[in-house]
C-alpha cells in the first residue's frame, strides 16, 4: 500500500489466518478512510434476519439474498445501507426510504467494522489484510459464502493462490 493512499471504495480480504473469528475468511469494503480511522462492511455474512422483519419499506430494493447481513462487530444495533448506481457504491439513507429507479442494488448491513487511527494501515502492513480492486457486483453478491475465494481467485500471483487455502491448515 502507498502511504497517504486511501483504501476507501476497496475491498479488504482476510488473509488466511486473521485469528479474530469476526473478520476470519471475510471480505470487508471498506466505506471511509481518513486518518481519523477506516470503516467498513462485512459483504461476506449474511444474517438471519429478513430485511421485511427489519425494514419493511426496503425489502423490494434489496437484492437476493434478502436479509439483514452483519456488517461487523461494532454498533449492532445500526443499520447500514449501500446501493449500487450503476459501477458506483454509495451508503443510502435508510430513513428517507428507497427511491424507485434509482439504484440498482441494495444491501442492508447490521454493525459494521470499525479501525482507529492507523490501525488498518498497521494490520494491512502485517499481512492481516490483503487490499484489491473491488469489481461492482462484489458488495451485491447473490452468493456472499463463495465471495473470499471468487475475490482472491481473481487475483494475480500469491493472493490467487491464497483461494485454495484450507479451512484448517493443520487438518492436512
Amino acid at each position: 500500500m502507498v502511504a497517504g493512499s486511501s483504501l476507501e471504495g476497496r475491498l479488504l480480504v482476510a488473509g488466511p489466518l486473521m485469528s479474530d473469528p469476526n473478520f476470519a475468511r471475510t471480505v470487508v469494503l471498506t466505506l471511509s478512510h481518513s486518518p481519523e480511522g477506516s470503516l467498513g462492511v462485512v459483504l461476506d455474512r449474511p444474517g438471519e434476519m429478513p430485511v421485511a422483519a427489519a425494514l419493511p419499506k426496503w425489502e423490494q430494493a434489496t437484492s437476493e439474498p434478502r436479509v439483514v447481513f452483519r456488517g461487523g462487530p461494532v454498533e449492532p444495533a445500526a443499520t447500514i445501507g449501500i446501493a449500487r448506481t450503476g459501477n458506483q457504491v454509495a451508503t443510502v439513507d435508510l430513513a428517507a426510504g428507497p427511491v424507485e429507479g434509482v439504484a440498482d442494488a441494495v444491501r442492508l448491513f447490521s454493525g459494521y467494522a470499525g479501525w482507529g487511527p492507523g490501525q488498518l494501515e498497521m494490520e494491512v502492513s502485517v499481512g492481516a489484510w490483503i487490499v484489491v480492486d473491488a469489481e461492482p457486483g462484489d458488495a451485491f453478491s447473490r452468493h456472499p459464502e463463495r465471495l473470499w475465494r471468487s475475490v482472491l481467485r481473481r487475483q494475480h500471483g500469491d493472493a490467487a493462490l491464497l483461494s485454495a487455502f484450507p479451512d484448517d491448515p493443520s487438518a492436512n
